[in-house]
């Protein structure tokens, strides 16, 4: 959802409407996703004020937009989904950069979230 809604331009709530028409889903997987997207579209300039402090010489719309949206859906759960541990947040992020995007993304998600990571609990 987060890269239709950066790719698209289209409002949130279109997106989730067309993201979720037709896909069997649990209604609370459902939700969580909903508000997973829905609180990073929210929380989105400090999320990337963070994530450019971590990207040495990267501005963010020099990244793959599928990294953008992948490091920008991690820092919000890294800050607003306690219940989800770091390194947890961290490795589902991995996943998806390693199914969705290349090798190389994998080391650079994976070196611009423990940069973000560590600077939040020095």
């Amino acid at each position: 959802m987060l890269f239709q809604w950066e790719q698209g331009g289209d409002p949130p709530d279109r997106v989730v409407a067309t993201f979720l028409a037709g896909r069997k889903l649990h209604p609370e997987t459902a939700r969580f996703a909903r508000e997973l997207f829905e609180g990073t579209v929210e929380a989105a300039a400090a999320i990337d004020e963070r994530l450019q402090a971590q990207s040495e010489h990267w501005r963010l719309k020099r990244m793959a937009a599928v990294d953008r949206s992948i490091l920008r859906l991690a820092v919000f759960e890294l800050f607003h989904v306690p219940q989800n541990p770091p390194a947890v947040v961290i490795n589902e992020a991995l996943d998806l950069a390693r199914r969705f995007s290349t090798g190389e993304s994998v080391e650079f998600v994976n070196g611009v979230l423990e940069g973000v990571r560590k600077a939040s609990n020095p």
